[in-house]
């Protein structure tokens, strides 16, 4: 059976018994950051006691970067924790999502008992959100999912088109969920973050985790930056307490303090997604331009990921995504060395046909 999400290298180690090179989830290849490592290690001497339920200092750290009151602020177990909380917590009759997109919009959705309208992104335009979106947003829309790069399609949404749609929905009543949880890695992340809007947007929840840019993937954290009280009060109702360990949110405070970490990250994905991209080019792929730490692209071998799987590397395979058709892959930018790797296995895998 294979998972719906990437980063399954659990999977791949129990039927190999070894771990593969892992281009399927699209988390910092940097690793986890010295101070986050000793961080966490360091909270483990308190385990025996149960987590702040509230992650006070977390959320207080939180307020200081964003300016956020720390009451509109909430932690959860990675960011698809917060997006169930949020379709639990609103339940809306009807909701928008452009796809492709993230699958747990959808999932979250659908378990809230919502009728999930689909916005299709043209494949013509390299899955652009453009303003035709905004003929869809009504007074029924209870929700709209946004993902800020999209996953899987790395695409932004212009910041004018941005501010059209926030004003959209603060005339129809509608929520606004702004999934930003790739928004840090891209070469100006605060140009096209709505996080300065939250003050003035009482509909607007910012999603984001400490998963992608910090290598955390294992540790689970995420917030919600709301733009009331009252919608993040029924976010803290509709999850469990304790959603966060102790040594997740001592993890989070010393994230937080790895400003070189970012830019050291930020300046490997700058070199090395062009050289990616072309080199999945010059192998016959159709390449999405995007502007994230991974790349969306087309091969018209729908096999690509089992054969690259029995040579040990993992693709995500997109054919699972609405909008998209099996011959899709989304590949993580990871260091040189590796990128080399998984260009020079696909060349072998598609000489041997």
């Amino acid at each position: 059976m294979r998972e719906t999400h990437g980063g399954d290298w659990a999977g791949y180690q129990f039927e190999y018994g070894t771990l593969p090179l892992d281009f399927s989830a699209s988390v910092s290849p940097l690793g986890l950051p010295e101070g986050v490592r000793r961080a966490a290690a360091t909270a483990l001497d308190n385990s025996h006691r149960y987590p702040d339920p509230e992650c006070r200092a977390l959320v207080r750290a939180l307020s200081e970067r964003y300016g956020v009151p720390g009451r509109r602020i909430v932690c959860g177990n990675g960011a698809a924790d917060l997006i169930y909380r949020l379709a639990l917590a609103l339940r809306p009759k009807r909701a928008l999502v452009p796809v492709p997109t993230f699958s747990e919009y959808g999932a979250a959705l659908e378990t809230a008992g919502c009728q999930v309208e689909r916005f299709p992104l043209n494949e013509k335009e390299d899955f652009v959100l453009t303003p035709t979106l905004l003929s869809r947003v009504t007074p029924e829309t209870g929700l709209l999912f946004l993902c800020q790069p999209n996953n899987p399609t790395g695409r932004t949404v212009s910041p004018a088109l941005l501010a059209d749609i926030l004003a959209a929905c603060a005339e129809t009543g509608t929520v606004l969920a702004a999934d930003e949880c790739f928004a840090d890695l891209l070469d100006e992340p605060n140009r096209y973050s709505l996080t300065g809007r939250l003050g003035d947007s009482p509909n607007l929840v910012v999603i984001r985790a400490f998963t992608k840019q910090y290598a955390m993937a294992g540790l689970r954290l995420g917030y919600a930056l709301c733009g009331s009280e009252e919608l993040a009060e029924s976010l803290r109702r509709s999850g469990p307490p304790w959603a966060v360990s102790a040594v997740a949110q001592a993890a989070g405070l010393a994230a937080l303090e790895e400003r070189d970490y970012l830019e050291e990250l930020r300046s490997l994905i700058r070199r090395e997604r062009p050289r990616l991209a072309a080199g999945l080019a010059a192998l016959g792929c159709r390449v999405v331009p995007g502007e994230a730490n991974f790349l969306l692209f087309r091969h018209r071998d729908t096999g690509l990921g089992e054969k690259l799987r029995r040579r040990g590397i993992l693709l995500r395979e997109c054919g699972d995504f609405p909008g998209l058709a099996p011959g899709w892959y989304r590949a993580a930018v990871r260091r040189k060395e590796e990128n080399e790797t998984l260009l020079r296995t696909l060349e072998e895998v598609l000489a041997d046909g």
